[in-house]
This record gives C-alpha cells, structure tokens and sequence, in this order.
C-alpha cells in the first residue's frame, strides 16, 4: 500500500449482481489491481481513471486521481508538485501490476474522465489537465493505449474488467445529487495540503 495519504488501495468490496462477479469499487485517491475475473468500478468526474492490464495474463487494475491545483508559474514544469503527484499515483499502480506477475512489454491501457464538472476553479479546466497528463505519462511510458474517452462536460460510471480489458462507460448526463462534486472538491482540497509521500519505482 501506498504510504501517500490519497493514493489507497480500495477495500471496498462487495457483489455484483448486474455482471454476476465480485467488484471492486474505487474512489478518488484509490487505485485497484486483481488477477481475478471481476470488475472495478468508479465514478469519474474532472478525476482520470487508467485503466491497466497485462494483455496476456489479465492481471489488471484501476486508479482515479486529480493532479493538485499548483500555482500558474510551476503548472507546466516537468517537475512542479502537480506534475510528481501524477507521475506517483500512476506509477503505485504499475508497480503493483508488475509484483503481481504482469510484464511491461504487455502492457495497455485505457483512460477516462477529465470532465469539466467542477465549478469555481480560476485556472485551467482541471478535467483537461487532467486528461493531457494521464496521455502524456503513458506515451512517455510507452505504454499503448487502446481506448479512451476523456474530457466532455458529463461525469462518468466506468466499469473494467481487467480479465478481458472490456470497458463499459456510462455518462451521467444528470446527477440526482451533488454527492460526486461535493467528493471531488473534498478531494481536491485535501490534494493542496498533502505532500507526495512513499518511494516511485521508475521503469
């Protein structure tokens, strides 16, 4: 487990009965791996989720993360605070991929969210920061992507299956309450006073 305050592995577990297999859902700061036939599932709204497998063996998983909102003078530094959080969140989760068994060279990816949902922010559309980041990092990586759907206005239900790498996505044209946005914006908040914590294995 990652010693980053928000960068958990989830432990929220439980059944579902819709595709008849175990699940795994995940909030912002969270990331899941598995090499079992289930399902991770998140809501995304100007948070990314990649979406990582071994092409191969089906050892898969999931992250959801927001870069923090640095100050306009580092933001497009290679190496401001926003830009090593990043790097950090999608780097725990390759790194557990690879200490369960997966190979580098068989990796792909497919990413979502960057949705301009968040009100109040004076600088650039997080949701794009966001969705440039996460296709920056794996075209660095030079890991492949083979499916996306970022940016839009509309938060996201995602649903992988890191067995078979089928992804379903569902936009929430409307919200039947503000649960989503009040969660981001608590997450967001929290990004600002935390530090990058724990050691990045860089391949």
């Amino acid at each position: 487990m990652s010693s980053l305050a928000n960068e958990e592995i989830s432990t929220s577990l439980y059944y579902d009965r819709t595709f008849d297999c175990n699940a795994a859902k995940i909030s912002p700061g969270e990331y899941y791996y598995t090499d079992q036939d289930m399902v991770i599932v998140t809501v995304l709204g100007s948070c990314v989720s990649a979406c990582i497998r071994d092409r191969v063996s089906g050892i898969g998983g999931m992250n959801h993360f927001m870069l923090p909102d640095g100050a306009s003078s580092d933001r497009d530094s290679p190496v401001s605070e926003s830009m090593r959080y990043g790097t950090y969140a999608m780097e725990v989760l390759i790194n557990q991929l690879l200490k369960g068994g997966a190979r580098r060279e068989n990796l792909e990816a497919k990413v979502f969210g960057g949705g301009n949902v968040l009100r109040g922010f004076t600088t650039m559309n997080v949701g794009e920061r966001n969705a440039n980041f996460v296709l920056r990092f794996l075209k660095t990586e030079q890991i492949k992507v083979v499916g996306e759907d970022l940016n839009d206005i509309y938060p996201r239900k995602v649903y992988f299956f890191p067995k078979t790498g089928r992804v379903l996505v569902k936009k929430l044209r409307q919200l039947n309450n503000d649960t989503l946005l009040k969660r981001e914006e608590s997450y967001a908040n929290r990004l600002k006073t935390d530090s990058v914590g724990g050691e990045v294995e860089l391949f």
